[in-house]
């Protein structure tokens, strides 16, 4: 009835919590409130609208990083970014409305070196894959050094998310079946390998190729 909308945009979140959830109108799925503000006044240009970041509760699919082994051109350069990732970006917008999906500005890498990435910029974004700090609240598998003293090591998404921090038994997840699943994050951990969320509970990595629960984070407002 457009309430939610109102208290957001009022900067208010009145009856709005970290751990609450919202049912997806056309797919039925459960949406997670993962945080709030966690963008506010970051991007170069200046992300000023009040907003909270939803994730799904269950991962929605599996897809690959990359059909090979290969992280060249980073998390822009993979095929999760360029393809993989749009059906699911597709039932978010039918679930949330294209209207109340805030677009902003982040940064991210492009470019890998030795099995680190080593370039990257701004980019517009809406629906992305998470990343290790926003999950674990560190860098664990994510290869930011490869032993040398010059690296990509930028991110905005550099806390962990309220909800994780809170709950952590949120942080391994279910596939649609209810059954314990591994879920993809962003980071480049090697020249062939990107991290991921095991299934059993603890950080890891895997091949590029392999196909891998989706479970992305976005903003709304």
């Amino acid at each position: 009835d457009g309430t939610l909308t109102k208290q957001i945009a009022a900067g208010t979140f009145d009856d709005i919590f970290v751990g609450d959830y919202i049912i997806g109108k056309s797919s039925g799925r459960k949406y997670l409130v993962a945080d709030i503000n966690y963008r506010l006044h970051c991007g170069d240009t200046e992300c000023t609208k009040p907003h909270i970041l939803m994730i799904p509760e269950r991962t929605m699919g599996n897809a690959q990083m990359n059909a090979n082994n290969d992280t060249t051109g980073a998390y822009v350069g993979s095929a999760m970014y360029t393809a993989n990732l749009a059906a699911y970006k597709t039932v978010i917008r039918n679930d949330f409305g294209t209207e109340h999906i805030l677009s902003h500005r982040n940064l991210f890498a492009n470019a890998v070196t030795s099995g680190y990435e080593s370039a990257g910029t701004w980019y517009d974004s809406d629906i992305e894959l998470m990343n290790e700090c926003m999950v674990y609240g560190s860098n664990i598998f994510h290869n930011i050094m490869n032993g040398t003293a010059v690296s990509y090591n930028y991110t905005m998404d550099k806390s962990q998310l309220s909800l994780f921090r809170h709950r952590p038994d949120l942080i391994p997840a279910r596939d649609t079946n209810g059954s314990r699943t591994w879920y993809w994050l962003r980071d480049v951990v090697s020249a062939a390998s990107f991290a991921h969320v095991n299934d059993y509970g603890p950080a890891n990595s895997s091949l590029a190729s392999y196909s891998l629960g989706v479970r992305p984070a976005f903003l709304i407002y």
